[in-house]
């Protein structure tokens, strides 16, 4: 064979193994597109970038035909792709917790010790989650897989992925892409819901201003919900317990520099690999389905009931405080820190620019994080293995 009829075979060779000769199902292709919208709301349009972008960027390398990236080893000399090892952490429920660490570092949760009955509005606003789950149920879902479906109302990324890991893993990818999506979309799905429901001289209520909190209240707080929750119910402790020695790190004087690292350094990587392996998992073949049509729409069913729940809950406050209290704070017990809070705020303010309501917002707000972990954990308690 000549010279020139091996460098024509290497040529032929080089083209058969290009991606572009295997990207023949269509179905990649859409999810490539869907990949790049993705990363074009997050980076243009600002929509939860620092975990959209990830889970994008995965949800890309994993549609592009012949990477590799997630191949299974196929012996001791033969090594899997790297999706196929920084999966473990989230497979075997590591990253989530993580993650918790960091959020409760970086969480005041003065505002709900101040006014204890913002814990009233976060818990009224996961009736998202169980409206959800009975309307999987309906569908043809599993209990597992309904549980799974449910928590997305919640609007807790994490928690999401925690519960599904454990209940129903194979729904990871779409329960995942839903539960971010609609935490990136709380500024343009909550406002038309909130007004809807309140009329214009209960979203200019003015609130009193939240008594100051002492630093001995704050760190007793998350020692007491630790215990308490834990033994109410031992399977939310784990997400329950990170949240909260996050939190203790932050609130006592000689832990801040581990406190820093938490809601920084640690925050931030496991940000990027629990993203990343996320978006490993809505390969085309198992993404594009009528189940994952079923997830969106459940998902967003969820998070506005959650969303109708916790204003109608903040009406009730309203008139059993002699109209002291601003309905549209229940809006903010959803989990989606602290974005649902700053929703809140700009509603009150368009109303009246001198209403301050974000400090009273963020106490059913971090409210509705715990009652994320709980709901979650009674899902599990009854629907794990």
């Amino acid at each position: 064979m000549n010279i020139g009829s091996i460098f024509i075979e290497s040529i032929k060779e080089f083209a058969l193994d290009s991606g572009f000769v295997q990207l023949s199902d269509w179905r990649y292709i859409i999810m490539i597109a869907v990949a790049c919208v993705l990363l074009y709301l997050a980076i243009a349009k600002g929509f939860e970038p620092l975990l959209l972008v990830p889970i994008a960027f995965g949800m890309l390398l994993v549609n592009l035909p012949a990477t590799g990236i997630v191949d299974p080893a196929k012996s001791a000399t033969e090594p899997g792709g790297l999706f196929y090892y920084l999966k473990y952490g989230k497979d075997l429920g590591i990253y989530p917790p993580l993650i918790f660490v960091g959020v409760g570092a970086m969480t005041d949760f003065g505002p709900l010790i101040a006014n204890p009955k913002s814990l009233l509005l976060g818990a009224a606003a996961q009736m998202g989650i169980f409206f959800a789950f009975l309307g999987a149920l309906l569908l043809g879902f599993t209990p597992s897989e309904a549980a799974s479906i449910g928590i997305i109302g919640g609007a807790d990324g994490p928690t999401a992925i925690y519960l599904t890991v454990k209940l129903a893993p194979h729904l990871l990818g779409s329960i995942a892409v839903a539960a971010y999506s609609y935490m990136a979309l709380v500024p343009v799905i909550q406002p038309p819901i909130m007004k809807a429901l309140t009329t214009k001289e209960q979203r200019m209520v003015k609130m009193e201003q939240l008594r100051p909190v002492s630093r001995v209240e704050k760190v007793v707080f998350p020692i007491a919900v630790t215990i308490i929750v834990s033994l109410l119910l031992p399977s939310a402790s784990t997400l329950i317990g990170m949240l909260m020695f996050g939190n203790l790190l932050k609130e006592v004087a000689a832990t801040n520099r581990l406190a820093d690292v938490s809601s920084n350094a640690l925050m931030s990587i496991v940000t990027i690999l629990l993203g990343l392996t996320v978006g490993a998992t809505t390969k085309a073949d198992t993404f594009l389905t009528a189940q994952t049509a079923g997830i969106i729409v459940l998902g967003l069913a969820a998070f506005c009931v959650g969303t109708a729940s916790g204003v109608l809950f903040g009406k009730v406050m309203y008139y059993m405080s002699g109209k002291k209290i601003n309905p549209l704070i229940g809006a903010a017990g959803v989990s989606a820190v602290p974005m649902a809070a700053r929703v809140v705020q700009k509603v009150g303010q368009e109303e009246c620019p001198s209403n301050f309501l974000l400090m009273h917002a963020m106490g059913p707000n971090v409210a509705g994080v715990i009652g994320s972990a709980i709901a979650a954990g009674i899902l599990l308690s009854i629907y794990g293995n």
